[in-house]
């Protein structure tokens, strides 16, 4: 079964230009889930199609979106690294836009969530208001924004880098494999610095993900996956991994699974050990979308 990939655009709640994209097989049979793959800040949706490729051979239907001030669009318009006057909130909002947009075209098939390191941090905020719209959430490369914030970790993306022995790029602290950080630096559409407005608008939007009182309302069926490097600079090298599980756990959810990959860095998914990491997320969500 070959994979077709189509771009199509969508309305933002504002008027703003969602660029989304799906991937479906090339039979016309019913899919087994709908998953939303949400990219990480100054990168873009399709350097996750080895991903999407490989759910859609599992009988999964895929789609995504570039974020605002991300991909062609804001290239376009000289905005990249600009989330515009709504900051991170706007974002967000958007994820909810293209969420709707799949449910109504694919009823009643299982929806979930897939979202990396920048997304998984938006993914954290869409659900406390958007839980309902997913049947599972699976966050790679995340952490608890209210430690990586860079007015209190010091975090740049400099220092994530000098964590790296013999580092050979400046984007090292990626992945292990040194393809990876070099397509990444050859990418138009990666590599870009954000804005400091759209910066601190993660962390100011992000402050209620520490919020007990918020964390309470969470559906505590809603089955999540957390899967991360151990040497991750993102995670503090799971400093700030472990109190995100922590505070998971203590707000009551009872399917919460974790997976931490020894020596891995950043991107788990673009990782030397890419295939394991791509298998267990296909036994993941092959449990969970059959509930």
């Amino acid at each position: 079964m070959s994979t077709m990939e189509q771009a199509f655009p969508l309305a933002a709640a504002d008027g703003y230009p969602i660029e989304a994209m799906v991937w479906r097989g090339s039979d016309a049979g019913a899919p087994r889930g709908a998953v939303q793959i949400v990219h990480g800040m100054a990168e873009h949706a399709r350097r996750y199609r080895h991903v999407a490729e490989a759910l859609v051979r599992a009988g999964y239907v895929v789609y995504a979106s570039n974020h605002r001030g991300h991909g062609a669009h804001a290239q376009e318009l000289g905005t990249l690294g600009d989330f515009g006057a709504g900051g991170f909130a706007s974002l967000v909002d958007d994820m909810a836009v293209l969420t709707r947009h799949i449910r109504a075209s694919h009823p009643g098939v299982p929806m979930v969530m897939l979202a990396h390191s920048m997304g998984s941090m938006a993914a954290q905020i869409y659900l406390l208001d958007h839980a309902d719209l997913l049947d599972a959430v699976a966050l790679s490369g995340t952490t608890a924004l209210e430690l990586l914030d860079p007015r209190v970790s010091g975090w740049t993306v400099e220092s994530a880098n000098a964590t790296v022995p013999d580092a050979q790029s400046p984007v090292d602290w990626l992945s292990r494999d040194p393809a990876v950080p070099a397509a990444y630096l050859a990418d138009p559409l990666c590599a870009f610095p954000l804005t400091e407005a759209s910066l601190f608008s993660i962390f100011d939007t992000g402050a209620r993900t520490a919020d007990p009182a918020e964390l309470a309302r969470l559906p505590k069926d809603l089955p999540f996956y957390l899967f991360t490097g151990a040497c991750d600079p993102v995670n503090g090298h799971l400093a700030w991994f472990d109190p995100l599980v922590l505070r998971l756990r203590q707000s009551g959810l009872r399917n919460l699974s974790t997976h931490v990959y020894g020596g891995a860095r950043h991107e788990v998914l673009n990782e030397t050990n890419r295939a394991e990491v791509i298998a267990n997320l296909l036994a993941w969500l092959e449990r969970v979308t059959a509930r």
